[in-house]
């Protein structure tokens, strides 16, 4: 399995998911499907369909287009997300394959949208897992509560992707980790990974590549909307419950001017 990033717009990213020994793939939230298809086409892959988190113009906003380019190609989405172009409809639990040892677990977890989906990847068995996490999860941060509650956040964050395992690759929709870490730092002022991971962050962009992936593990160390059960968070925006945390930081968030 590889994985390709492809920088869209001003700060999203879409993707490609290869099966090596078909070389067949699959794009997840093909915003630019012409610059999508020009990667795809140079690597010499088949793309065999779409993977859409959510129904935002920046994610779904080139399933029509891709469509009439790629005729024939599935386009995935979830259920309840009214996801522009999709032909395939996906709950939580649904499995998709690609190629000869890929497997796609389709991850409800709402809140930023009701519908949203994450998809967790795993390939042969001695690969790491990757999750592609639209905009619940960013790199130490996590998406508004657009059309859902701190509960469904805090249920998608701390109980459904929380529980994949630690070195599962997480692939976010936007490049936002130094601002998030940045934000990170002002409520944990003296956690030392970090003030790690910012430095590195601010590195990579300075150098002109991107921060991702990070891993499941790092956002359990670093992500303020992951570490919400503990104590000192709780303590630092004067709640006494994860979720009530939870719904407090992404209020510091948004009001929040770094």
């Amino acid at each position: 399995m590889k994985i390709f990033h492809i920088p869209c717009l001003e700060d999203n990213y879409s993707y490609l998911i290869v099966d090596e020994s078909t070389k067949e793939a699959a794009a997840v939230d093909p915003v630019e499907p012409e610059k999508v298809l020009q990667v795809s086409n140079s690597l010499g892959l088949t793309l065999k369909f779409v993977l859409t988190t959510h129904h935002h113009w920046d994610h779904a906003g080139g399933n029509e287009k891709i469509k009439e380019l790629v005729p024939g190609i599935k386009v995935y989405g979830g259920s309840i997300d009214n996801v522009k172009g999709c032909t395939n409809a996906v709950e939580n639990g649904d499995k998709v394959h690609l190629g000869a040892d890929i497997n796609v677990l389709a991850l409800h977890t709402p809140c930023h949208t009701n519908g949203h989906i994450s998809y967790y990847v795993t390939g042969k068995e001695n690969e790491v897992p990757a999750v592609f996490t639209g905009d619940t999860l960013f790199i130490a941060g996590c998406g508004k509560f657009f059309e859902g509650t701190a509960e469904q956040m805090y249920q998608s964050l701390s109980v459904t992707l929380s529980s994949l395992p630690k070195p599962t690759l997480v692939y976010c929709g936007h490049e936002y980790t130094a601002k998030n870490l940045l934000f990170a730092l002002t409520v944990e002022p003296d956690n030392l990974r970090i003030q790690q991971k910012l430095t590195w962050a601010q590195n990579q962009r300075q150098a002109g590549q991107p921060t991702i992936p990070s891993t499941i593990e790092e956002e359990l160390e670093t992500n303020p909307f992951m570490r919400a059960d503990l104590p000192a968070i709780q303590a630092k925006v004067g709640r006494s419950s994860p979720v009530e945390a939870l719904g407090e930081l992404r209020k510091w968030k948004d009001n929040w001017r770094g």
